[in-house]
């Protein structure tokens, strides 16, 4: 006997009567929204944090976007399917079942506002290069809560004034890295880049090594799928930006890195506090490329903040339309946006920040940025199980509109190999990723994932009970 699917034995949850997101964003905005979301803060710090493992951490960048890549052609070939927000909640709830979409916006939620108040924390190291804050805890904390705040208030105009935001912020960033990425290559000097493989590890154990530090660097691929009921034309332009948006991500963190790698000694780039404006005073001769640079990351951090304060509000919007998440994360403001979504991260993430400035630096704040990058592959790999799904059953191609009311879905064998290739390359690279955070950071992510189990139960209870009662009241 053949045991039917959850989707299939399930019945469709029917969506609050909420208002709908306006769809204001084109493909500028969207391809903003993805890079604004990849590069944040990281691309400031990174060479210096791999430089110890030697010049493999460059492969190790090459593997991760190649499958930043595949993510992002899977995120658009499921956002054709289901072009509706909080895709990555959706995809894995329509193949699966509401559990295990649940489990899948719990866990990003997780991952996006413990980000969203590292974020936080991170711009003040520059801003401190810009005023000396002189090693208040209170000043450094009243600034983070401030780079906080700020693009949350952005989020309150509207999806217009993010999007605007983001297109800005991208460009400002994006340009002085981009030119140091270009014009640093003619001056690098190849004894700047030491060993190959530095660590004393394995060719392997380098590799890997290095990747796990480097895994936070490219969350963000899924930007323009979990926001797809604000993008306009969302089966074409959630493809496209996604992909734009992840190769334009990609080529500056390699030619950045390869730049900074040949413009600074190995030796005093494994020390450096600020690999790129220890890479800009090189190529200058001058001592004002820390500043120009902590103003780059300053607008770079608050822009990824603003478009992740976004994120983090759409994925409990999209569940919370069917239950799956408490009512008030439906509700949607003026704007566009869903507001208590957009409070609930801030407030969280300020909760973080004081924790962290009140308890030092080996706190349980600390702990919880280890496991971001875990919360953040789980919906990443039930969404490559959830393509795998529909391509067994070839279902891929049809529209959500149109899912419920056809059967199956002829795929020309091309596409299902081309389709397939991309699902399973997606699985892999996300299982990959989760092993690569390192036992502490699964063990404790698995235990952050498994908090979520009992306001599920409520919720789920709550809502057959509801359902109960309907169908006592029209028997009656």
């Amino acid at each position: 006997m053949t045991v039917p699917s959850p989707a299939e034995t399930a019945e469709p949850a029917e969506p609050a009567p909420a208002p709908r997101p306006r769809r204001t964003f084109g493909l500028a905005a969207a391809t903003a929204l993805v890079m604004g979301n990849i590069i944040g803060g990281g691309i400031f710090a990174l060479p210096a944090t791999v430089a110890p493992y030697g010049t493999i951490s460059l492969l190790a960048f090459v593997v991760l976007s190649v499958g930043a890549v595949a993510l992002a052609l899977l995120f658009g070939k499921l956002a054709r399917r289901s072009p509706v927000t909080g895709g990555l909640y959706v995809y894995p709830r329509d193949a699966f079942g509401d559990f295990a979409g649940f489990l899948s916006a719990w866990s990003y939620w997780t991952m996006c506002w413990v980000s969203i108040a590292a974020l936080a924390v991170a711009v003040v190291g520059y801003v401190d290069v810009l005023i000396p804050l002189h090693g208040n805890h209170v000043l450094q904390a009243a600034v983070a809560m401030a780079a906080l705040w700020l693009p949350a208030a952005a989020n309150f105009a509207g999806t217009r004034w993010v999007g605007a935001v983001q297109v800005v912020s991208t460009v400002l960033k994006f340009v002085p890295l981009l030119l140091l990425a270009t014009i640093g290559l003619f001056f690098v000097d190849t004894d700047n880049f030491g060993p190959f493989n530095a660590s004393g590890q394995s060719v392997s154990g380098a590799l890997a090594a290095s990747a796990a530090l480097l895994l936070y660097s490219f969350l963000g691929v899924e930007s323009a799928a979990v926001s797809a009921g604000e993008v306009r034309d969302p089966e074409r332009t959630v493809a496209r930006a996604s992909v734009l948006g992840t190769l334009a991500s990609a080529l500056v963190y390699i030619l950045g890195t390869v730049a900074v790698f040949g413009l600074v000694p190995h030796g005093r780039l494994v020390d450096s506090g600020a690999p790129f404006a220890d890479a800009v005073n090189a190529l200058t001769g001058s001592s004002w490329g820390g500043t120009a640079i902590a103003l780059v990351a300053v607008v770079s951090i608050t822009g990824c903040l603003n478009g992740w304060i976004l994120m983090a509000a759409q994925m409990p919007y999209a569940a919370a339309r069917d239950g799956l998440f408490p009512a008030p994360f439906a509700r949607v403001g003026k704007g566009g946006v869903p507001g208590f979504g957009v409070w609930a991260c801030a407030v969280l993430g300020t909760l973080l920040i004081a924790l962290n400035y009140s308890a030092g630096p080996d706190t349980t704040f600390r702990v919880l940025v280890l496991i971001t990058t875990f919360t953040g592959c789980v919906p990443y790999l039930l969404s490559a199980a959830a393509q795998l799904y529909w391509l067994a059953r070839g279902t891929t191609d049809l529209p959500h509109s149109r899912l419920r009311s056809s059967g199956r879905d002829p795929h020309r064998p091309a596409g299902l190999v081309r389709d397939l290739v991309v699902a399973v390359l997606s699985f892999g690279f996300s299982f990959w990723l989760i092993a690569g955070a390192g036992y502490a950071a699964v063990y404790q992510g698995v235990l952050f994932l498994f908090a979520g189990i009992p306001v599920y139960v409520w919720l789920r209870g709550r809502k057959d009970k509801a359902q109960a009662a309907d169908k006592a009241q029209a028997a009656a």
